[in-house]
């Protein structure tokens, strides 16, 4: 494998020039990433186009860069599994632009950029996979499904994380804050109607006691004296009747002696 100590300085200072701009501006549904030691070795992660069975996909492939690079064409593979007919099961790419086409004037951009075209319209009479080749050409919906399948088994992109707990707090917030609100609501809707809020009634399914007596409930009885005006106690009732029985018995008494004085 040729190292940076094995390519020409000039290739080197190319190859720099052209990673440099892959990175600044990278071509659509295709990243670009190498090693600063090596330049020989150049790896690029590529998304499977839209409305191909590769949809969803992010394959890896790599550009494996020859000692005598730009004169001979670089060697493609993708690292990540695919069904394809210009795809072999070991990963090595069959392209025109890696072979009979290659020009030494051709760059990295124009490279990557006919590999992903590939995912887009295979050539299926220079196929490297037989089997997908003969299923594109007889069998497109059984082809389509295989590349689906192999696609979502080990080239799915993985799906963004959100953070579910800062929307869990808000959501709690939210509901707290609507529940104050109502009560609010409830309380200064019966002090404009002049009734007091109303008290809760313990369950009908309460269970009770061993004793069997009830629980005692919240509310207050008949009566007690409630807003309003209600009535009083009964034993309150009770003892202004004995108090006011008293003074009425000592006049009655008064009469009586001053009938006896008189005869």
């Amino acid at each position: 494998m040729a190292t940076n100590e094995n390519l020409p300085p000039n290739v080197i200072k190319q190859l720099a020039k052209e990673l440099k701009n892959l990175h600044e501006t990278p071509p659509e549904g295709i990243k670009v990433g190498v090693n600063d030691d090596n330049f020989s070795v150049i790896y690029a992660d590529i998304e499977g186009p839209a409305g191909t069975p590769y949809e969803n996909g992010l394959f890896r492939m790599k550009l494996l860069l020859s000692h005598d690079f730009p004169q001979s064409p670089p060697a493609g593979y993708f690292l990540t599994k695919i069904f394809h007919p210009n795809i072999a099961t070991n990963g090595e790419i069959c392209v025109n632009a890696l072979k009979n086409d290659w020009n030494p004037t051709l760059g990295l951009r124009h490279l990557l950029v006919v590999i992903r075209c590939l995912l887009i319209e295979p050539f299926p009479e220079s196929a490297l996979n037989e089997q997908a080749g003969k299923m594109l050409l007889e069998n497109y919906e059984g082809y389509a499904r295989h590349a689906r399948l192999l696609t979502g088994i080990h080239a799915l992109k993985p799906k963004p994380k959100f953070k579910t707990g800062a929307i869990s707090e808000s959501t709690t917030a939210l509901n707290v804050d609507q529940t104050n609100t109502s009560m609010k609501c409830v309380d200064q809707k019966n002090a404009v109607s002049g009734v007091a809020a109303p008290q809760l009634l313990p369950s009908p399914l309460t269970p009770k006691p061993e004793n069997g007596q009830d629980y005692p409930t919240a509310m207050p009885s008949t009566g007690e004296t409630g807003v309003s005006g209600s009535k009083a106690a009964p034993a309150t009732q009770k003892k202004e009747a004995g108090l006011n029985k008293v003074p009425a018995d000592k006049r009655k008494m008064d009469a009586r002696k001053k009938s006896l004085k008189r005869l």
